[in-house]
């Protein structure tokens, strides 16, 4: 089994910042990709970034520019730095991670149990 714990929502004023941490541990041989996702009430979950194990990141349009994703390998930890955050940032947000836990190709995801973002105006 793996657990992935996440910590660093909150409530911000527009403009302002917030980083997310998202920790892996259990039962990992190596993790692909690591990810955040949010969602928010009457939406559709929508990737906000992602990032590879060799370290090539995707965004969503909507945060380009603004948000940056990295991770520690040796920590198995994703962040997610939010700069100049709007009130459309506010969500549910939920950390994802693609995990091998044994030297077999087969790989699981795994999704954290989610932190709550909300900006206000």
């Amino acid at each position: 089994q793996v657990q992935l714990v996440e910590s660093g929502g909150g409530l911000v004023q527009a403009g302002g910042s917030l980083r997310l941490s998202c920790a892996a541990s259990g039962s990992i041989f190596s993790i692909n990709a690591m990810g955040w996702y949010r969602l928010t009430p009457g939406k559709q979950r929508e990737l906000v970034a992602a990032i590879t194990s060799g370290g090539n990141t995707n965004y969503a349009d909507s945060v380009k520019g603004r948000f940056t994703i990295s991770r520690d390998n040796a920590k198995n930890t994703v962040y997610l730095q939010m700069n100049s955050l709007k009130p459309e940032d506010t969500a549910v947000y939920y950390c994802n991670a693609a995990v091998r836990s044994t030297p077999s190709l087969v790989v699981y995801d795994y999704w954290g149990q989610g932190t709550q973002v909300t900006v206000s105006s």
